[in-house]
């Protein structure tokens, strides 16, 4: 069955969409990362995300990222692409009307404040549903909506920590470090847009909206793999293993002639087969060592010290073309410089060119994830270079407000 919008606007000309929620409109409240990630997931495959933010309240994220070029950073390049940009004061009357107003033309909300924070203002769930009855609210928080910790703001660190993600980071006995991103926000932003995207699925069933309550760390709590069964059957408590995973053996990062490392991963049996056959080692794959999956991760160490041995004498280079004319897995570990160089990446337009207005030129990030063959996703803009800068078009077009009705909302601070 074909979903079709209950609140957004009208589906483009078939042979020209933006992309597979093209006809899908998305109100982004909320800052920083994890929704405003849920968002730019949204807009990225076609829909139309209005981003809100208060008036003289913009989202820190425009003061986001590491590199700065006339006053700007460019966290905000990437995960506002592809969003209007409106300004609104919920905690005013006005605003929340105009957002009542908003939300019957829409589809989809996304917001990752504390829980309560939309029931403090009258706009709970239940509220917006008597507009909209097909609205779909995604909701993301530290812990979740319900449950002794709920009220608690949470943050991506924390989130990874609570998980037990950051318990098995890094080497044993060492302080666990954390990734040099946000993980916690990625994840669970990624979970949100997939919420989001089963409930608009079950809207064109039932023409029911719902609530999709993500938390990041139920996030980073989804991505353990066997963690739990392991430690409830066998009382297993996985902890950190360094560049390596405990019991998977061939894979690991190995030193290359040059000092600088290569990832080979050869753990599944016929591949370990063919690894030995390019070292000229073929006599390893009957080692009852090292005969088969399990063999290997108990002698572990053994395995690693041998490859170690061959991979030191080489070129990475060579490492890397040996292996793969053999049909071994492995690879460079990449700085973000190669990454960008990358043929591979190039080619599959995942670094790709975003015109920022406040600089005046494309500015590079990610490509749209992932590569859909008859309606994929795009990058349309680079996001709003001031806050507010779609309000005429948004509130004026889209909800029919005279520009006197506009001039005298902002002299009251509502937009």
């Amino acid at each position: 069955m074909t979903a079709t919008p209950t609140g957004g606007q009208e589906r483009s000309d078939p042979g020209n969409v933006s992309g597979p929620l093209d006809g899908i409109r998305v109100i982004e409240v909320g800052t920083l990362i994890s929704g405003p990630f849920a968002g730019r997931l949204l807009g990225d495959m076609g829909a139309e995300v209005v981003k809100i933010e208060p008036p003289g309240a913009p989202d820190p994220l425009r003061t986001w990222g590491q590199a700065e070029l006339d006053g700007h950073h460019f966290f905000w390049t990437v995960h506002a692409r592809n969003k209007k940009a409106v300004t609104l004061n919920l905690r005013e009357a006005k605003g929340r009307d105009l957002f009542l107003d908003l939300v019957e033309q829409s589809d989809v909300i996304v917001e990752n404040f504390r829980p309560g924070t939309l029931e403090k203002w009258g706009l709970s769930y239940d509220v917006l549903r008597q507009r909209n009855r097909g609205i779909i609210l995604v909701r993301v928080s530290g812990y979740g909506q319900t449950g002794p910790d709920s009220h608690k703001a949470g943050y991506a660190s924390v989130a990874e920590a609570a998980s037990g993600l950051r318990h098995m980071n890094g080497f044993p006995g060492g302080p666990p470090p954390r990734l040099a991103l946000s993980l916690g926000d990625s994840l669970a932003g990624m979970f949100a847009a997939q919420g989001a995207l089963a409930a608009l699925y079950r809207r064109s069933v039932t023409g029911e909206g719902q609530v999709v309550d993500a938390a990041l760390t139920e996030a980073c709590l989804a991505v353990q793999e066997s963690t739990i069964p392991d430690y409830d059957v066998g009382g297993v408590v996985r902890g950190p293993s360094g560049t390596r995973l405990e019991g998977i053996a061939p894979s690991n990062i190995y030193q290359s002639a040059d000092g600088s490392w290569v990832v080979i991963a050869a753990n599944q049996d016929t591949v370990f087969r063919r690894l030995c056959s390019a070292m000229d080692r073929p006599e390893l794959a009957t080692d009852e060592r090292f005969a088969d999956h399990v063999s290997r991760g108990r002698n572990q160490d053994e395995i690693d010290a041998i490859i170690g041995v061959w991979a030191a004498e080489r070129q990475p280079a060579d490492i890397i073309a040996t292996l793969s004319a053999a049909g071994v897995i492995s690879g460079p570990i990449n700085t973000v410089a190669e990454v960008v160089a990358d043929p591979q990446l190039q080619a599959r337009g995942m670094i790709a060119d975003h015109f920022d207005e406040r600089i005046g030129r494309n500015v590079k990030g990610p490509g749209v994830v992932p590569v859909l063959s008859d309606t994929p996703g795009t990058i349309r803009n680079a996001g709003s270079a001031t806050p507010g800068q779609h309000n005429d078009e948004v509130y004026r077009d889209l909800l029919g407000r005279s520009a006197e009705d506009l001039d005298e909302l902002r002299a009251e601070g509502v937009v």
